[in-house]
């Protein structure tokens, strides 16, 4: 059994779990290096303490499964089969009989697949696997480390594809396009959320939507992209300027900056998380821009693009070495435009390290 899944069971057995039931693809794959997408179908890891865990999956994934390296029992079944069934034998097989806790993932499971197992265990109750799952994912090892340092390289080198692609008249789906297509070159399948190029006072939209908007002089530019890398997740926001700057866009600009860099000051193990966020929000309410920046400074990142912790204002957790989380303050002014720099951070001894790399210094695309 592998170290995840070894931890993961022990978390069972402290908490008297009977068994648990994994089915979202992320902790799937944390915990099996098995990844798929079932889309309605179910996918499912089942483990049961002081017994071999089995996996449940379509069964054009089997192979896949094997391939990924997983060495226990898979149960695949077919579009016509009702796959409950089988987990009901599998689950009798490993001396689960009548079990009385269960731990899911409370927050993704399906109801529709919460009364199945009901109905077949009447006396059960659900618990919490999130709260094991979460503490175990925390920390990434080295091995994480290197692709999410890989995966950021990759979310710098999309940012200076999109600002290489600017140019008079060019809209934001070309230049989204551009990106993509480069990647694609470089062997990325998937991007960890839909790409963002927003020009001008689409800037100003924290969550805009790219469309047929052209780029004209004096814009600012929002670029926010991630890539999906060997199963982690990047995240990098960078914000220029084209053809020329205003005195409004750049303050907003250096005041976004300022709050990036009193947050990543003060990066270091111990550091209570919910100061991250006030940091940066002293700053730029101080500036008289507060009610401009309207969602918190981050959010955890690796086998999920948004995972734990929680970066708000009011997470009294600590840093600790190996936690990986962006920070991205942001400005957003509908008359003149947006500004936010995001960069993924990885906790270490002695501070931290910024994985994504690309300058943060205003730039004026000519």
């Amino acid at each position: 059994m592998n170290e995840r899944l070894s931890k993961f069971t022990n978390y069972l057995i402290e908490q008297n779990q009977d068994f648990a039931y994994i089915h979202s693809p992320s902790n799937v794959y944390y915990l099996t290096n098995f990844h798929c997408e079932p889309h309605e179908r179910l996918l499912g890891l089942f483990v049961v303490p002081n017994q071999e865990p089995f996996l449940v999956c379509p069964g054009m994934e089997v192979s896949q499964a094997r391939d990924a390296g997983w060495k226990y029992d898979i149960i695949g079944y077919s579009d016509s089969e009702q796959p409950f069934d089988f987990i009901y034998e599998a689950l009798k097989q490993r001396g689960v009989h009548k079990p009385t806790r269960a731990s899911i993932e409370k927050g993704m499971l399906v109801y529709e697949r919460a009364e199945e197992l009901q109905a077949r265990y009447p006396e059960l109750s659900y618990h919490s696997a999130e709260l094991g799952l979460n503490q175990l994912r925390l920390i990434k090892d080295e091995k994480e480390i290197e692709v999410l340092r890989e995966a950021a390289a990759l979310a710098d080198f999309g940012v200076e594809t999109g600002v290489k692609a600017l140019r008079e008249g060019v809209t934001e789906m070309e230049v989204l396009a551009t990106i993509e297509f480069e990647l694609k070159k470089k062997g990325i399948r998937e991007m960890s959320f839909s790409t963002m190029v927003l020009f001008g006072e689409k800037s100003g939209q924290p969550h805009g939507n790219p469309g047929e908007r052209q780029l004209r002089k004096g814009d600012l530019v929002l670029f926010d992209l991630g890539v999906v890398l060997n199963g982690y997740c990047s995240d990098i926001t960078r914000t220029v300027a084209f053809g020329e700057v205003n005195d409004k866009q750049k303050e907003i600009y250096e005041t976004v900056l300022s709050a990036q860099t009193e947050s990543l000051n003060i990066s270091k193990p111990g550091t209570r998380l919910g100061d991250i966020d006030l940091a940066a929000r002293n700053v730029i309410s101080n500036a008289g821009y507060g009610e401009h920046f309207p969602h918190r400074i981050g959010h955890g990142i690796g086998i999920e693009v948004h995972e734990y912790p929680s970066m708000s204002e009011k997470n009294d957790d600590l840093l600790q070495v190996g936690m990986t989380y962006t920070i991205e303050p942001g400005i957003y002014l509908s008359d003149v435009g947006g500004v936010r720099i995001e960069d993924d951070v990885l906790v270490t001894e002695t501070g931290y390290e910024t994985l994504t790399k690309y300058p943060k210094d205003l730039q004026i695309i000519k």
